[in-house]
């Protein structure tokens, strides 16, 4: 007879590891299950880490974590071809224990948090991939893995396989992924050292910098741009959505390409090596492209869920903090030893609409409409807000109020009043 667990928990990154690290501390009985060779082993790029999710799932996770650096400044860019207008936000608070916020390396950080996980007491097996969920009726009580005599059973499956989540679709939990609401992103990573790093970037220690970038570096696409410092690398990369990709004739590569090109990006990369590439999908259709997360017999958390805030570029958080939450709601249900049918389970979903994840994805849900059809967030007002501040910061003689004039009318010329008007109510809409 075929062993049979409380949990299964199908995928090795944040959210599951999350979910199956609180599961095993909890002391139920927990299979987990990645096709990678190892935890991490399908990640090669760099990321960011929100301490407060983690903190929450291992509170001590600093003493041993394999962190880059404590991110002490953002800087917001929005680029035209030749130059950027940028943010920055620094703060010497950011710079003092407990930090805040890191840059990590995810095949490093992933296998380290699998040790965990083990450690807590689940069973994790690797190189196995799972083809089917196995069904009694309208229930969950298995799955089928590539394995000889690979069906494996348990009263729970978690489903933490990623943003393709190709079980929840074949199960008919969650319809085909819709390109408007999937980014691909390409990412590289540029070893140089830590010194130069530290010089080019005013850094010292441990702490870093992160950039965010918008405009036409994504060619009218609906997307962003990124620079992180790593100890002794940086972290490069560019994401839009598939679906313009589909309408677009250039590349995921080209669009790296000319990102590193930049004149504004060129410099930060100078010397450097480059010697890891990834391209990856991000779920980022927001809050309206949440699926149905929770049924008889099974649960879905990160990625598999769409769980990925991409105004503010989060997404480990949500992770982990889905995954918790969803592992503390079976652990609850167990110990007053009631079944996992989907009324119960139903508290998954209370417990997130409670917390920051459904709260700030519901704030932001009418955003990605707004961007996808609107490209002159991403083209014309990356022109026009440079040609405003070259016109400005050059000193030829001219006054101040004709200037003033002459942006005006540069910017009622491109978009027209009303347009500008329709822009400002649009954008008003989607923040409110």
């Amino acid at each position: 007879m075929a062993e049979k667990f409380d949990v299964i928990v199908v995928g090795a990154g944040p959210s599951g590891n999350a979910a199956a690290y609180t599961l095993a501390k909890s002391g139920l009985k927990v299979l987990q299950l990645e096709r990678g060779e190892y935890p991490g082993s399908k990640n090669v790029q760099g990321a960011i880490l929100y301490s407060d999710a983690l903190e929450r799932i291992i509170p001590d996770f600093r003493d041993d974590a394999p962190l880059e650096r404590h991110i002490i400044e953002q800087r917001m860019w929005m680029m035209d071809d030749e130059s950027y207008m940028g943010a920055h936000y620094r703060s010497n608070t950011f710079n003092k224990p407990p930090y805040n916020r890191y840059t990590i390396i995810r095949a490093q950080f992933d296998k380290w948090f699998s040790q965990k996980v083990q450690e807590a007491g689940a069973l994790l097996i690797c190189e196995t991939t799972v083809s089917d969920l196995i069904m009694d009726d309208d229930r969950v009580i298995g799955v089928q893995t590539d394995r000889m005599g690979g069906s494996v059973f348990a009263d729970l499956v978690i489903l933490a396989d990623g943003v393709n989540s190709v079980l929840a679709r074949k199960a008919g939990f969650r319809p085909e992924l819709n390109p408007g609401d999937v980014a691909l992103a390409v990412k590289e990573i540029h070893f140089m050292p830590q010194e130069t790093i530290e010089s080019r970037f005013n850094l010292s220690g441990d702490a870093g910098v992160v950039i965010e970038m918008v405009g036409k570096i994504t060619k009218g696409m609906m997307g962003t741009g990124f620079l992180y410092t790593n100890k002794e690398s940086l972290t490069i990369g560019v994401g839009c959505m598939l679906s313009d990709f589909k309408k677009q004739a250039v590349s995921p590569h080209q669009l790296l390409e000319d990102l590193k090109g930049h004149p504004s990006v060129k410099p930060l990369l100078e010397g450097g090596e480059m010697k890891e590439y990834a391209a990856h999908l991000i779920p980022e259709g927001g809050y309206k492209a949440i699926p149905q997360i929770y049924g008889n017999g099974w649960l879905v958390v990160g990625d598999s869920g769409m769980f990925v805030n991409s105004v503010h570029r989060e997404g480990s958080n949500l992770a982990m903090t889905t995954g918790r939450i969803a592992a503390e709601t079976v652990i609850g249900l167990a110990q007053e030893g009631l079944p996992f049918t989907a009324r119960n389970l139903a508290a998954y979903r209370t417990a997130l609409d409670n917390s920051f994840v459904m709260k700030d994805l519901k704030k932001y849900k009418n955003l990605p409409g707004i961007f996808h059809s609107n490209p002159q967030f991403f083209t014309t007002y990356p022109d026009l807000m440079s040609q405003a501040a070259q016109t400005m910061l050059t000193v030829n003689g001219i006054d101040k109020k004709s200037k003033e004039r002459e942006i005006r009318r540069s910017f009622t010329h491109k978009r027209s009043l009303f347009g500008l008007m329709g822009d400002a109510f649009k954008m008003w809409r989607a923040f409110e």
